[in-house]
């Protein structure tokens, strides 16, 4: 049967149920009721050989035993049984058969043996199957709730997952909102119809507007592949089994080979299908593109009752690459007598808790034209709320903070169409993924302690000579003021040396060729220093140059970095990470407020990225955490005892298996 046959599983004709039960505690009476209850158009016929009735309906021995056609079984009975049912099924021309029992290969050798019994049964019977181990299958829009629980609320998104649970939990979201599904299929575990199959079904499906998945893993990667390549219709996956012991429950689950993470990332990514990360990113996803239309561009303006809430909602749509973009001129000036006069003319556009659902209808209406998206955040209970925003129009709603305005004016929307969400971050983070990644800003990173400005800056030397005093083993240098003299020096210390410009104004020696590394003669250094004083005053021509610093080069060891920015508001932050020149890139860098111990000082060390370069990597030795738990410290007591020192940069320290060096220093005093 190929895929445009699988109308069997959802719009049949006619249903029986293998294992139909007269106990109301049962899952086979459950699943007849539900079928009954939720108005399926077509024959039921319960299959039970002990009852002669269920729920009114005739019973009979046996699917062979009813006199007319079958096109969808359904079999809820011991999973010893269920290969001769297939097998009945086949004899009888039933197409289709949903197995909700468990108890096969997810269960161990046995079970597998026992699934591909029914594989073969099916097979040679001309059967396809969905399960066994499912939930089975719910469709609204031809009633047949061959599950549970019984929902019956019409929707855009195809629901299809490989947990029962799953799915089960975003239809009753989707059922509480008002908005519903298109379908719901459990896939258990997949003895033939899989999720390709079924993306395949759900992409020419008129009812369907998203295909979301829940999968462990992939059952024809070659085939999902060209599956979601070929959809037009967004498709979102929730993809568990992320971790090494998630991988090994996901793969004991349902069987699936659940495979390397990364890979599956990048597959994803590839065919521009919509990762979500949890199963409520699985639920906003799949609602924003069932009822948010694509927005042409990333500029939005936030209009808000909520000051806090707008904040929240900036913070989460920069962080996605969206444009808080700043309000216009003439849209501020169109404003003038619309918002309240206290209301400041900015984006976020707070209307405060004057506004009404009229102001807020009148500033949309002008705003509308200057924007990509209205973000549209009612704070307070904003009654009629509903009555302003439009259906299909590029509006993102959130609602909070409403009490029962709220509750009510949410259902009317949403029995729109509209979709509104709980919070700014929700929100924000499911409107931003139907905006395509080249449409998108780089996300904006959260703020970090800025560089000191003003104060007194020492050059390099005068650093490394105070850091020296308060007790800090720097690498071996010397201040040269000419390039004869870095010569001479650099002879005295021994070939290889560095050379790097000596300035109280130059911060970021890299920046302007003023560091220079490896020098292996008089030559060399010579060259080097004149280079690097023509490239430093080009660079920053009003720059005081002292000269330039030779020094040993550092032997080669792990480069961290250790600071400390004394904040305004919280006195002394230290700070500790991956050195180089990469720092301000990566961020990889743990924080603490003073005061610190030495237990502090130890987990900073652990909270990088990088931590496994100082425990000892591919064959390296683990570095001495006993010195650089020391240098912590001593830099916390620098900040205590010299309360005018604003700024501290070491970087890089070179942290060895024995001791540490610093071989750079930044220090700013204030004036």
């Amino acid at each position: 049967m190929g895929v445009q046959h699988l109308d069997a599983f959802f719009r049949p004709r006619s249903v029986a149920v293998i294992g139909a039960s007269e106990s109301p505690e049962k899952l086979g009476h459950e699943i007849l009721r539900n079928i009954l209850e939720g108005g399926f158009p077509g024959a039921i016929y319960p299959i039970n050989p002990k009852s002669e009735t269920i729920l009114g309906l005739q019973c009979f021995p046996n699917v062979k035993d009813v006199p007319d056609t079958v096109d969808l079984a359904v079999i809820i009975i011991p999973a010893r049984f269920v290969p001769q049912a297939v097998a009945d099924c086949g004899e009888k021309g039933v197409p289709a058969a949903v197995v909700i029992t468990g108890g096969f290969s997810e269960a161990g050798p046995e079970g597998e043996t026992l699934q591909q019994e029914v594989i073969r049964a099916a097979r040679a019977g001309g059967v396809r199957l969905i399960g066994p181990n499912c939930q089975g299958v719910n469709n609204p829009y031809h009633p047949l709730c061959a599950s549970w629980p019984l929902l019956q609320r019409q929707g855009r998104v195809a629901v299809i997952s490989q947990s029962g649970t799953v799915g089960a939990a975003m239809m009753d979201w989707f059922s509480d909102e008002e908005l519903g599904v298109s379908c719901f299929v459990s896939l258990g575990n997949r003895a033939d119809v899989d999720e390709t199959d079924l993306i395949h079904y759900f992409e020419q499906d008129p009812n369907t507007r998203v295909i979301a998945l829940y999968l462990e893993g992939i059952k024809r990667p070659a085939e999902f592949r060209r599956a979601v390549d070929q959809a037009a219709k967004p498709v979102v996956v929730l993809k568990a089994g992320r971790t090494p012991k998630g991988k090994v429950a996901a793969e004991s689950h349902t069987k699936s080979l659940a495979g390397a993470d990364a890979v599956y990332s990048s597959l994803f990514k590839a065919h521009r299908v919509v990762r979500a990360e949890t199963i409520e990113e699985f639920y906003d996803f799949s609602k924003a593109f069932a009822y948010l239309n694509p927005p042409p561009g990333n500029r939005i303006l936030f209009v808000t009752t909520s000051g806090g809430a707008a904040i929240l909602a900036t913070d989460a749509a920069e962080k996605e690459g969206l444009d808080v973009a700043p309000l216009p001129r003439e849209l501020a000036e169109a404003l003038q007598g619309v918002i309240p006069a206290h209301a400041i003319a900015a984006n976020p556009l707070d209307l405060t808790g004057d506004a009404n659902a009229a102001m807020f209808q009148a500033v949309l209406e002008k705003a509308r034209a200057h924007y990509d998206i209205l973000g549209v955040i009612f704070g307070d209970p904003v009654a009629d709320a509903s009555t302003v925003i439009t259906p299909g129009a590029q509006e993102l709603v959130i609602f909070l903070g409403g009490a029962d305005v709220e509750k009510v004016e949410r259902k009317r929307m949403h029995l729109k169409n509209i979709p509104v969400f709980p919070t700014p971050e929700r929100g924000v983070r499911a409107l931003a993924q139907l905006v395509p990644p080249e449409k998108k800003r780089r996300p904006a990173r959260t703020t970090f302690p800025a560089a000191t400005d003003g104060g007194r800056h020492p050059s390099l030397s005068e650093c490394l000579a105070f850091l020296e005093k308060e007790g800090f083993e720097c690498v071996y240098h010397r201040f040269a003021e000419s390039p004869g003299k870095a010569v001479h020096l650099a002879n005295q210390l021994g070939f290889p040396v560095a050379l790097k410009i000596d300035s109280p104004d130059i911060l970021h020696k890299s920046d302007v060729g003023g560091v220079q590394l490896g020098l292996r003669s008089g030559q060399e250094v010579r060259q080097a220093y004149e280079k690097m004083m023509e490239s430093a005053r080009k660079a920053c021509p009003d720059a005081r140059i002292r000269g330039a610093v030779v020094s040993c080069m550092a032997a080669s060891g792990v480069e961290v970095i250790l600071g400390m920015n004394r904040d305004p508001q919280f006195g002394p932050v230290l700070l500790f990470g991956l050195g180089g020149v990469t720092v301000e890139l990566f961020r990889d860098v743990s924080m603490r407020l003073l005061p610190i111990t030495r237990r502090d000082a130890f987990a900073m060390m652990e909270e990088i990225q990088a931590a496994a370069l100082l425990n000892g990597f591919r064959g390296a030795p683990p570095v001495d955490k006993e010195a650089l738990a020391d240098a912590i410290l001593k830099l916390a007591q620098l900040a205590q005892t010299h309360e005018d020192i604003l700024e501290i940069d070491l970087n890089p320290v070179f942290a060895y298996s024995e001791g540490l060096v610093v071989a750079d220093a930044r220090i700013i005093w204030r004036t």
